[in-house]
């Protein structure tokens, strides 16, 4: 289950499968979904896991479920690489939106998308460059404050680190500043940075089936 924060003076519903709703809006937010990723690591020779884009499509598709989500904003990073636009990958996406086409779907802009490349005009996705505002809100891909908003966005996989020693874990989590909050990536194949929160920060860990709010 979500849990919920509030941002801005909105409620922002924080769920484990490394995705945020705005259920005021409606919005869905995925951050650095980085599909076709594990195909471009194969078409250099590195043997990684299959099966990365089925299982994120999935929970795509749960998340629109469950959250009642009119629009699905992907915070940057949509597609990993212009090489990892592999002919299944791409046709894989397609079929998924075709399932969820009374659901409207936009870009914000990243990084990896200007290497990769928009997805397919047949996606019938809009896409906008940063920031794209929200009421209060500045949805982005690069976390930089934006004057007059606060900032939701992605691009730094954050992850808090837990214990110490042989017990030492690492988790995604929701890093959420004074002015700008950071979704962890939503990609199954992605990597993780630590965070290292500032004072009055809230650090959300992401545990199996849990959000859990970690005392920073």
């Amino acid at each position: 289950m979500a849990m919920t924060v509030a941002v801005a003076g909105r409620p922002l519903q924080l769920w484990p499968q490394r995705a945020a709703c705005l259920p005021e809006e409606g919005l869905l937010l995925v951050a650095d979904a980085h599909f076709g990723k594990a195909q471009a690591f194969r078409a250099l020779g590195v043997p990684v896991p299959e099966g990365t884009t089925a299982a994120n499509l999935q929970a795509l598709s749960m998340l629109i479920e469950s959250s009642g989500a009119r629009e699905v904003v992907f915070l940057g990073d949509l597609l990993h690489a212009r090489h990892g636009r592999a002919a299944a990958t791409m046709e894989a996406i397609a079929r998924w939106r075709t399932q969820h086409a009374n659901v409207a779907m936009r870009l914000v802009r990243g990084n990896h998308d200007n290497g990769a490349g928009d997805p397919p005009p047949a996606w019938g996705f809009e896409i906008v460059d940063e920031p794209w505002t929200v009421g209060p809100l500045a949805l982005c891909h690069h976390p930089v404050p934006v004057a007059g908003a606060y900032v939701l966005a992605g691009h730094l996989h954050p992850a808090a680190v837990i214990g110490s020693g042989i017990d030492r874990l690492r988790l995604p989590c929701f890093h959420l500043g004074a002015e700008v909050g950071v979704l962890p990536a939503f990609g199954a194949f992605t990597g993780m940075h630590a965070v290292t929160p500032a004072p009055g920060d809230r650090v959300y860990v992401i545990a199996q089936d849990e959000v859990r709010a970690l005392p920073v």
